[in-house]
């Protein structure tokens, strides 16, 4: 997640966000040269478990869906983070810009993702659909760690975060049009580890 466009981010999980931009602030006030890389969803700790909270695992016979399960988000698998990212290191056109890992055929749904583990396990799974209010209510109560891993699946999930906006042309790049040699990894092909 972009922390430069996460000024409206829910509490407590918004401190995350307004950490990284005092230190955006302080390296741009400085005039360092950087690159900010907005990786999205780390496939290992989405995909496999179809987007669930607390565990890693594969789902085997049913699975909570955010909202419609509808919103779109970005899964990208870490070792093509790695890739995009050392491509960034020397080239002047990632200089001080960000740069988003946006890989088109990764830009899924939950309900898309489940449909591929659907697909390639044969299995079709019982789908329980939670709605915002009931998710957001479920952050009460528990610790400060659950609390911001709601409310940042709530920015995913049910608001989008990820994909409701535009790359800009002033000091923002996608880097699968940066980098169209990086064969980068579809979500099914990375499903086919688990199974």
């Amino acid at each position: 997640m972009d922390p430069a466009r996460m000024g409206h981010a829910l509490e407590p999980g918004r401190i995350t966000f307004d950490e990284k931009m005092e230190i955006r602030r302080a390296i741009e006030e400085g005039n360092i040269p950087h690159t900010y890389i907005s990786a999205n969803c780390f496939a290992a700790y989405f995909v496999p478990n179809l987007c669930q909270m607390r565990t890693l695992l594969p789902r085997k016979e049913k699975v909570h869906v955010y909202g419609d399960g509808n919103v779109k988000a970005i899964f990208v698998d870490e070792d093509d983070i790695a890739a995009y990212t050392i491509k960034c290191v020397d080239d002047p056109r990632a200089l001080n810009k960000t740069i988003y890992l946006r890989p088109q055929e990764n830009i899924l749904s939950q309900n898309e993702l489940i449909a591929k583990w659907e697909k390639l396990s044969g299995k079709v799974l019982k789908k329980i659909p939670i709605p915002s209010v009931e998710f957001l209510a479920s952050m009460k109560g528990t610790d400060l760690a659950n609390q911001v891993g709601i409310g940042h699946y709530y920015h995913i999930f049910y608001e989008g975060c990820l994909t409701n906006f535009d790359i800009r042309d002033d000091g923002e790049e996608e880097a699968s049009l940066l980098y169209p040699e990086v064969q980068y990894t579809r979500m099914d092909e990375y499903m086919q580890r688990y199974l």
